[in-house]
């Protein structure tokens, strides 16, 4: 999917090579980038540097819901800046306030922390539990949490992220942190103990392969918590704001979190983190305990209360049902042609596609075609596109996908 556009020229692909090059000078080498500068974005179509327009099944990874550049959004951004870039907490600021009315009226929670990036927003919870833990006769809080799952790379994150591929030169690692395998109920069980205050748990799980949980797993995490009296944190920094199908993918077992984190998608493509939690949990919280320069900052807010309009005006959540019902289906398919392709799993706009293989090249053999997907957990493909996506769109990007496997195939 190569299209003409006014950065098509010799200019274009010099200032390309240029972006690069000072991007290896001057920018810390942390991140496998691939050779591709974007520089414009509309709905679920990005534009690089030599003009060539890709279809966007990554999304940020899953950040850009509504598309890039939504109109609501970008009028909401040009607005607030207008009026008020920051302020600080040490002041209440309306967009903020406005912002954790409508969270609280969405999820059923009480109140709300902000903060700027789903890693935040789990050091904040991790911070939360363990100071109610203390506060109810608990000397050494632990927190449960699940093999492959990914909650973030500041310290307290990794820690809590059992994927010890990825502690490997931080250690020593904070302390405090239970690690079972996922959707195992007897060793759930099994794990708890005196001391046990929080079972930490994404319902999908995106880094680490697009895994689900389970309904039976969901129920006995349900069971803990009435009999032991822990808590339940549910990280949907991923998986939550629509992308599966629901506003939040704990809707869909009918369990209700005591603590909740959210990020990615609520900014509408700025940086914002959320931490939810009933009152009796957020009450540890108290001036002094926690906090944070930017977390609230009021374009953000402002920027994310214009997301979930049209998260709701547009329904998004439910389109992320319908297409992502039709392209799983669609991608199921594929596994009769293509027998390297294990499984397909995932619900609404985020699916994995795991194959016996590595499945890195894949991507940019998709990119090469005009298709952005990503590789995660080496061997899964993740479809992250926005969730206004169209069948038309998602139609061309089963055909580049298809074709791209072809070639993968050789």
């Amino acid at each position: 999917m190569v299209e003409t556009s006014p950065e098509s020229t010799t200019t274009g692909m010099q200032y390309k090579d240029q972006v690069m090059r000072d991007g290896q000078q001057y920018l810390m080498q942390n991140y496998a980038r691939l050779p591709l500068v974007l520089i414009r974005g509309q709905g679920a179509q990005v534009w690089d540097a030599d003009g060539r327009s890709y279809l966007d099944c990554v999304g940020g990874i899953a950040v850009n819901s509504a598309g890039h550049c939504h109109p609501l959004v970008v009028a909401a951004i040009k607005k607030q800046a207008e009026q008020l870039i920051h302020g600080s907490n040490l002041y209440w600021l309306p967009q903020q306030v406005a912002l954790a009315k409508r969270l609280v009226r969405l999820s059923g929670l009480d109140q709300v922390f902000f903060c700027n990036s789903g890693a935040e927003a789990n050091e904040a919870a991790i911070k939360l539990v363990r100071k109610y833990g203390h506060e109810h006769g608990k000397s050494a809080p632990e927190i449960i949490s699940f093999t492959n799952s990914f909650h973030g790379r500041t310290l307290g994150a990794l820690a809590a992220t059992a994927q010890p591929k990825l502690w490997e030169g931080f250690e020593p690692l904070p302390g405090g942190f239970v690690h079972i395998p996922f959707n195992d109920i007897d060793a759930l069980r099994a794990s708890i103990s005196p001391q046990t205050v929080a079972i930490l748990v994404e319902p999908v799980q995106g880094e680490g392969g697009v895994n689900e949980v389970t309904l039976e797993f969901m129920q006995a995490l349900a069971e803990v918590r009435e009999t032991h009296g822990v808590l339940l944190m549910f990280d949907e920094v991923q998986c939550g704001l629509g992308r599966t199908g629901e506003m939040f993918a704990f809707e869909r077992y009918g369990v209700q979190p005591d603590v909740m984190m959210l990020a990615k998608a609520l900014g509408g493509g700025l940086p914002i983190g959320a931490l939810l939690a009933r009152r009796e949990v957020a009450a540890v919280f108290q001036p002094g305990t926690h906090g944070t320069t930017f977390g609230g900052n009021p374009v953000v807010c402002a920027a994310a209360l214009a997301l979930l309009d049209v998260m709701e005006q547009e329904s998004l959540p439910a389109n992320a049902e319908v297409i992502g019902n039709y392209l799983k289906d669609k991608l199921k398919a594929l596994r009769q042609r293509f027998p390297f392709i294990k499984e397909v799993r995932g619900r609404g706009l985020l699916l994995g596609i795991e194959f016996d293989r590595s499945a890195k090249r894949l991507v940019a053999l998709c990119q090469e075609a005009g298709l952005l997907v990503n590789c995660t957990a080496d061997k899964v493909i993740r479809f992250m596109p926005p969730l206004n996506i169209t069948r038309s769109e998602v139609d061309q990007a089963l055909a580049i996908f298809e074709d791209a496997l072809q070639r993968f195939a050789c």
